[in-house]
């Protein structure tokens, strides 16, 4: 029983081991995980398949439309008044009444629209015991004249629909771009606390190996108590600074697995190195180009424009004529029969009716004609028109705020990249001086300060190579989500 109890507790001690994963990952594979994972996608995969759903409905609003309406067996009982020459007098009513009515409608381009319509009914009044029922058919045509000349809502609202649409797709596609960037951001953030972990251990062991020769240099007598108490104290900063640098990976670590919408319980190493970069010469004229071609926020602007004038024309309708054309013809049938008869001879008596009563007919025209709104409708025109003006300057002001951005950034990118191939020079300078340095301070040449001032500079100059690596990295990655290009590849971004 004792080793049962000791094996199920070393099992639950065990699960939340088993359950966290491990991840060894590389930054194009972060970035998969991100696009399929993140919150911020997924929620703008949701509003994608809002828009899209919105436009098949548009879609099927110049379909065909069924409706079949019911009304199942009512029974009704209450008093109505009754007025003659003779004065006011109440009586009961006491019927049951049945119906069905299909309607089918076919919208038209012209936002006018051709509909059938069949109805039945049936009801049983107790107070005479008689039947009645009613059987009619009715096609008619509606069409609003002013749509030839003003408004059409039907494809008003289609094209609003294909707008927002494609708007819903590119903000998916620059919130994509934005994930690259921020993956890339966490991804060589993460990637610098290990390389500075690095540096820091190397830094100790650095540190621990000056002590240990001034330790014994010390005992010798070769060099005085402060001095090699000094190496003491700069062994105790490279403990601290090794320590530290460990707290930043696990916090850092953290936030990346959070961003790519992983568990927060797993754990992730990368693949990467700071020393893997391609050297790119980007061109500043291509990257303004492609920024203007590609950038989202242009294009954007372009459908708020588009929308606008669909608004426009929605409210300049509302000033001009309305005129609707209304035709329909329709047959109808009825039947009074005693309560001795059978439903289905009240049906056949209403059809026969309907096959020798004379058809209906109606054609009509309506008109509405706006006289006087003491220039409402002429100032929210106005007012529109304003709204338009207010964005075709935003986008040519866009468009010019995005050639500083990119032009910059371009210049960013190359100097970065000429700064990160000159700190490479310094480190391998550094890191021959700091060994010439070290192998004088075991020679007795020079003192332990000597020695701490030159380690200093070696880790200076491997974290300044470190920081410039990282922007150089993050340059480019901003270039590519701005230019909708990869500059590195040498490819368009689709």
């Amino acid at each position: 029983m004792k080793r049962i109890a000791i094996i199920i507790g070393l099992m639950m001690i065990g699960l939340p081991v088993m359950k966290a994963q491990i991840y060894h990952l590389s930054l194009e594979e972060s970035i998969e995980i991100a696009k399929k994972q993140s919150f911020e996608i997924q929620n703008l995969l949701q509003d994608n398949i809002i828009a899209e759903n919105e436009l098949k409905a548009a879609t099927a609003a110049l379909r065909s439309r069924v409706d079949l309406m019911l009304t199942l067996p009512q029974y009704t009982e209450t008093v109505r008044e009754w007025q003659d020459s003779t004065g006011i007098s109440f009586f009961s009513i006491n019927t049951l009444r049945g119906s069905g009515n299909l309607n089918i409608s076919q919208p038209l381009p012209t936002d006018g629209s051709i509909y059938i319509s069949t109805n039945l009914s049936a009801v049983n009044d107790y107070n005479t015991e008689k039947r009645a029922s009613q059987l009619g058919t009715r096609i008619g045509f509606r069409q609003p004249l002013n749509s030839f000349w003003g408004y059409n809502s039907i494809r008003a609202q289609l094209k609003t629909a294909q707008l927002t649409f494609e708007r819903s797709n590119k903000a998916l596609k620059r919130a994509e771009l934005d994930i690259v960037y921020e993956v890339s951001r966490d991804y060589y953030q993460l990637l610098s606390f290990q390389k500075q972990m690095e540096i820091a251990k190397m830094n100790l062991e650095k540190s621990t190996e000056a002590y240990e020769i001034s330790k014994n240099k010390y005992v010798a007598g070769l060099i005085r108590e402060v001095e090699s108490l000094q190496t003491e104290v700069d062994l105790a900063e490279a403990q601290n600074n090794f320590d530290m640098s460990s707290l930043d990976i696990q916090s850092a670590t953290k936030s990346f697995v959070r961003l790519l919408g992983l568990e927060l319980e797993a754990t992730v190493t990368l693949k990467g190195g700071i020393d893997q970069y391609v050297a790119v010469q980007v061109s500043a004229e291509k990257a303004v180009e492609m920024a203007v071609k590609n950038r989202l926020e242009i294009r954007e602007r372009e459908i708020q424009n588009e929308i606008q004038k669909i608004q426009i024309s929605r409210q300049k309708s509302n000033g001009l004529p309305q005129a609707t054309l209304d035709a329909s013809w329709d047959r109808n049938g009825v039947s009074n029969l005693n309560f001795s008869e059978s439903y289905s001879n009240s049906l056949s008596n209403s059809w026969n009716d309907l096959k020798v009563r004379p058809s209906n007919y109606q054609v009509g025209m309506t008109i509405s004609i706006p006289i006087i709104d003491w220039g409402r409708n002429k100032r929210m025109v106005r007012a529109a028109e304003a709204r338009q003006k207010q964005i075709m300057l935003g986008k040519e002001d866009l468009e010019r705020g995005i050639e500083v951005e990119v032009r910059n950034l371009a210049a960013n990118v190359l100097s970065t990249l000429n700064r990160l191939q000159l700190l490479e020079k310094n480190v391998t300078i550094a890191e021959k001086s700091y060994s010439i340095t070290l192998q004088r301070y075991t020679d007795g040449d020079i003192d332990s300060q000597a020695l701490a001032l030159d380690r200093t500079r070696l880790n200076n100059a491997q974290l300044s190579h470190l920081r410039a690596f990282i922007s150089y990295r993050l340059l480019l990655a901003d270039l590519m989500r701005k230019t909708f290009y990869d500059f590195e590849k040498d490819i368009p971004i689709e």
